[in-house]
């Protein structure tokens, strides 16, 4: 079907155009939306406001477009990713899934109890530098270091404690993941 040229807009004309343009594309668009996870009435209202902006185009530039099914399904899709983004930006605190959480807390407890194997000193350490993501100058500065070389010397001294303790009970990184 052609596009709105610069002709007289009649009513009449604006409805063979919009009906000759919902059977030619919005079953492109539904299926597109429906792929997405859409209902048929968020397809209806994507394709509707894709509609009016292909009408408003068309109108303001008073040209006609070459392919008004492809415009239309290029205009629904990003309509389609804006309220996709917009919509689970906002997820109701009902749907969460807490028991993943769980497991990351058992998974983090058995971690930290192969940390402390290394000292309450090596814990404060790798804890500022890899929690509080302070510098190896500030470590260096808090722990009483001669230097930020000697500082890297005590992080890397720490992790080959735990390092040794995992291999000494033979663990591998699935044991971590309870």
């Amino acid at each position: 079907m052609p596009g709105i040229s610069n002709q007289n807009h009649t009513a009449e004309k604006r409805q063979v155009l919009f009906t000759g343009l919902y059977k030619q594309a919005f079953p492109v668009v539904a299926k597109y939306i429906s792929r997405m996870g859409g209902s048929f009435d968020e397809a209806k209202d994507v394709f509707q406001d894709a509609l009016i902006i292909y009408y408003e185009k068309t109108i303001a530039t008073q040209t006609t477009l070459n392919n008004d099914t492809a415009y239309l399904m290029g205009t629904a899709k990003h309509l389609w990713i804006k309220r996709y983004k917009e919509n689970n930006q906002n997820i109701p605190l009902d749907n969460i899934d807490y028991s993943a959480d769980e497991d990351e807390y058992l998974s983090s407890n058995r971690l930290m109890r192969f940390l402390e194997t290394a000292g309450k000193k090596c814990m404060e350490l790798l804890k500022g530098f890899y929690y509080d993501q302070h510098s190896l100058i500030e470590l260096a500065d808090e722990f009483g270091y001669s230097g930020v070389r000697s500082a890297t010397v005590q992080k890397y001294k720490c992790l080959e404690k735990v390092r040794d303790t995992i291999k000494e009970k033979a663990l591998a990184y699935d044991d971590f993941m309870e």
